[in-house]
């Protein structure tokens, strides 16, 4: 009882508080102040600074739907304490199918984040620096690999990790508002871009300006996809952690676009919008360049929120057999090593295949998380439908507005993102759907071979001939012929000599070894003069197997097994040494016949 209990209370210390699901899950909401604000001016900009003076009422818009998201993903927390989000509602409501597409919207997010936080982090660095801009692809795997070892040792680690950098960077923004709110007067001369002016700003401007600043939304839904990971009472920490990501996403949102107005910024070439923003609050001083490290440096860790939130999702689609099952398999330090892995190898792909440039991999950020926040919404209000529970009706309202407003920035990001690659979102979204329906298709042709579901037969005993390929009489081969005679009714030995010029003796030699060792096991010696180990074995299986079915009932035997010995050193570096013989011997008798193959190491002491 007592090992039972601190076992779970190491458990639990391996899980978030709400200050550390902050740190873990919501980098890359935070963080994309960075980038969310300038993607409104951008657009705005073509109608001059009558466009620009829309900044505001685009942002409220932006925070409107934040707020119906947070409150949505509240709900999603306490309706599916499993995690998995869009997934998990979907999969309840709006069936197997559409599930399946909100988990492939929701991986490709998860790993275009990494990518992008990756390269915009270290793009932030060698624009301070750059002499390091040739080598900002070997930058980028740097901290992606260190980003993945830190996740790899534990979610609570990595999140204490990230505590400091989030606050200070949460305490930069506000300090940055706080004072450019309380300047009398604005620090810069009023800017404007040199685009003549437009007579009005029409509404599709808007409602581009809408979808492009829709991008500060990425990684709302990350907590819930990660309910697992908090600690007891789950669901509890999850919706205070998701709360408390809304209100600090939207008081940084609106007032930096306060900011914007006030100041009356424009896109600048050389210098981000809140770069801009920050030197005229608080002036070109070390305060200036606090905030831009803080900046930099919370891009580059945005990316944990992917490593937070994608292994947790492919665990229940492994569960769910719509991925190898290997994926719901915990680390000892309660981490999805997988999911963590393969989110990183594919991040990695992208970083190469991009040359490191955040540029090339933006236009398909926003689409993928948007078709999941759709999806989400939509089965949240089939949720309340069914359930009906007291004020249903304005639950499904608000859930409603959402899943309307989330499809209207989806659309309208794939139409402006088109030309630019938007579709091969969709793309990927297919195959990903192919690929879970292919494993799960799988599993399901696996279990009808293993009868599950029904109560099988009795065991029934049946001879068993072991055949234990050697190489040299000694101690690794004395162990597999012990276990042999413990398995099967007969043992026989078999080995495989390569007889040359210079050594015709070979064969001889092994038979006098094993004469006089005198295991009362029989030995075969195979001879190859092509020097093929697996051959000779693989024919000479053919042979007893055509031995045995023509040998009557009473002498024949029924299975015929092959077992493999193979040692276990203890030094990861010492097994570099083996030379891999059982697993060559195992892919070629696999292939070649259908005997049961039995795959032993054996623990020996290695003097140090």
């Amino acid at each position: 009882m007592t090992t039972t209990s601190s076992t779970r209370d190491a458990h639990e210390r391996d899980r978030l508080t709400v200050p550390q699901g902050l740190a873990a899950l919501s980098l890359d909401a935070l963080a994309s102040v960075a980038y969310g604000p300038e993607a409104i001016v951008v657009v705005l900009a073509a109608a001059g600074s009558q466009g620009l003076g829309f900044t505001l009422p685009v942002t409220v818009a932006i925070v409107i739907l934040l707020v119906a998201l947070t409150l949505s993903y509240r709900q999603v927390i306490a309706a599916f304490p499993n995690g998995g989000g869009a997934y998990a509602v979907a999969g309840r409501h709006l069936g197997r199918r559409v599930s399946l597409v909100a988990a492939a919207s929701l991986i490709i997010d998860y790993v275009l984040n990494v990518a992008v936080s990756v390269s915009a982090g270290v793009a932030a660095l060698t624009s301070a620096f750059p002499s390091l801009y040739a080598d900002r692809v070997v930058l980028c795997v740097i901290v992606l690999v260190l980003i993945t070892a830190v996740n790899l040792y534990g979610v609570a680690e990595s999140a204490k990790v990230m505590i400091v950098p989030t606050v200070v960077f949460i305490a930069a923004i506000f300090t940055v508002v706080a004072v450019g709110l309380l300047r009398t007067h604005p620090a810069v001369p009023p800017t404007h871009p040199s685009a003549a002016a437009a007579s009005g700003v029409g509404t599709l401007l808007l409602l581009r300006a809408f979808a492009s600043g829709c991008s500060a939304l990425t990684g709302v839904e990350a907590i819930a996809n990660a309910v697992p990971n908090f600690r007891t009472p789950r669901v509890r920490r999850a919706q205070r952690t998701e709360v408390a990501l809304g209100s600090l996403l939207g008081l940084m949102l609106l007032g930096l676009s306060v900011l914007i107005g006030r100041f009356h910024v424009a896109p600048n070439p050389t210098k981000t919008v809140l770069a801009q923003l920050t030197d005229a609050a608080l002036g070109h001083n070390a305060a200036f360049y606090v905030v831009q490290f803080a900046t930099m440096l919370l891009l580059a860790l945005a990316a944990n929120t992917s490593f937070g939130g994608m292994p947790v999702l492919t665990s229940l689609l492994a569960r769910h057999h719509n991925l190898p099952h290997v994926f719901a398999l915990r680390a000892d330090r309660q981490v999805y090593r997988h999911g963590v892995l393969v989110l990183a190898a594919f991040a990695l792909v992208l970083l190469i295949g991009a040359e490191g440039n955040p540029q090339a991999l933006v236009p398909f950020f926003a689409i993928g998380v948007f078709i999941g926040f759709t999806i989400s919404q939509l089965g949240m209000v089939r949720h309340w439908y069914v359930e009906r529970g007291t004020g249903w009706q304005g639950r499904a309202l608000l859930n409603g507005a959402g899943a309307l407003l989330t499809a209207a920035a989806t659309v309208l990001e794939l139409v402006a993102k088109f030309n630019e690659g938007g579709w091969l979102v969709f793309l990927a979204v297919a195959v990903l759907v192919a690929l879970f329906e292919s494993v799960h298709h799988a599993y399901m042709r696996i279990g009808e071979a293993l009868r599950l579901g029904e109560v099988p037969g009795p065991p029934q005993e049946r001879r068993s001939l072991v055949i234990v390929p050697v190489g040299a009489v000694n101690r690794l081969t004395q162990e597999a012929i012990g276990a042999a005679l413990s398995l099967g009714d007969e043992v026989r030995a078999v080995t495989v000599v390569h007889p040359d010029n210079e050594d015709e003796s070979t064969a001889d030699r092994m038979r006098e070894e094993w004469s006089a060792w005198h295991p009362q096991v029989p030995l075969t010696v195979l001879s190859s003069r092509a020097r093929s180990l697996t051959r000779p074995i693989v024919d000479y299986l053919h042979a007893v197997g055509a031995e045995e079915a023509a040998a009557s009932s009473a002498e024949a035997h029924e299975r015929l097994v092959v077992l493999i010995p193979e040692l276990h050193l203890p030094h990861p570096w010492q097994r570099l040494l083996q030379n891999q013989r059982g697993a060559v011997l195992d892919r070629a008798i696999r292939r070649y016949t259908d005997v049961v193959i039995c795959r032993l190491r054996f623990r020996i002491e290695i003097p140090d």
